[in-house]
């Protein structure tokens, strides 16, 4: 569940039929139970990530409160022990890098952390000082993952971001965009660069991702990571004024949260989704959604008709 306190119909089931037979896994309804969180490969290496990862967004913005930071360092705890690997984060967000260092600190980073974060700022010559007031943010020998934030200044950027790669002081390189902003600027992009990942912004209701980018994004082997799945609580404000269908059952989904992951994550080129929340008790439902069963075309399908419904 995120808490803020921090394709269009027509092309769906042709899109997710003509990808069935991608390299990427999509479990499909059956009678498999809740079990270990399941992951999918980045299309550029095969590495393995969880289905959920988690975001930093406002939630972890808490500032040099101690009590505060303690709260999202047991956040941190409870996602690790849940299975989780990515945090992302950014220098817009901020002191949410700051805080992810501290809990980093606090827990003792995990083996197989995976530390997803963004350079944003106008000026390109900035960009690796930047970066590196980030890594030490967050007491990590080096990023996993580097993106462009919401493309700013990104023709630099980049160039920086892929020098850094070749050097072996980053794994992967990706740009960002968040509410259907600057599409067309991004397809452009995925098409000139070799991005390892994209961001973007998707969910039941914000599908226009499925027109264009996610299958450019397959076809391109570019992983997919998902932000904003619950449109920063206003889509979950939303739901919950309805019960959860009985059917909602037949893919493991026990709240409106685990509805919408479960929906995100089933399509076959989203690598994962990153809610971010306040809470343990969120954070342990959001990675359950990553178990359990995954709808198929023809669930997703009843699904958008009865979100669309309400």
């Amino acid at each position: 569940m995120e808490h803020s306190h921090c394709l269009s119909r027509r092309s769906l089931l042709g899109f997710l039929s003509a990808t069935s037979a991608a390299a990427m896994v999509w479990p499909l309804t059956g009678a498999a139970q809740p079990g270990p969180v399941a992951t999918r490969p980045i299309p550029s290496t095969g590495e393995a990530l969880p289905l959920v990862g988690l975001g930093t967004w406002i939630t972890l913005n808490v500032g040099r409160d101690t009590e505060a930071r303690d709260s999202c360092a047991e956040v941190m705890r409870a996602f690790f022990e849940a299975g989780g690997r990515l945090i992302d984060s950014s220098p817009m967000y901020g002191s949410s890098q700051e805080v992810v260092g501290y809990g980093l600190q606090k827990l003792g980073p995990p083996s197989n952390l995976f530390s997803a974060d963004k350079v944003w700022i106008s000026s390109g010559s900035a960009g690796p000082s930047q970066i590196e007031q980030s890594r030490r943010h967050w007491r990590v020998p080096r990023f996993d993952l580097l993106q462009v934030h919401n493309l700013l200044s990104w023709e630099v950027h980049l160039r920086t971001l892929l020098a850094m790669k070749a050097a072996g002081e980053v794994r992967y390189v990706g740009i960002t965009t968040s509410e259907g902003r600057r599409h067309r600027e991004f397809e452009r992009v995925m098409h000139q660069h070799p991005l390892d990942f994209i961001q973007v912004t998707y969910n039941i209701l914000d599908r226009e991702v499925e027109d264009r980018i996610l299958p450019l994004a397959a076809e391109r082997g570019i992983g997919v990571i998902v932000n904003r799945p619950f449109q920063q609580g206003a889509l979950l404000d939303r739901l919950e004024r309805y019960p959860l269908p009985p059917w909602a059952a037949e893919i493991d989904a026990k709240s409106w949260a685990q509805f919408i992951l479960k929906f995100i994550v089933s399509h076959p080129a989203v690598t994962c989704t990153i809610p971010a929340t306040t809470r343990v008790d969120h954070v342990r439902e959001n990675m359950a959604a990553a178990t359990g069963r995954l709808p198929d075309a023809a669930m997703r399908a009843r699904m958008i008709a009865y979100v669309e419904s309400l």
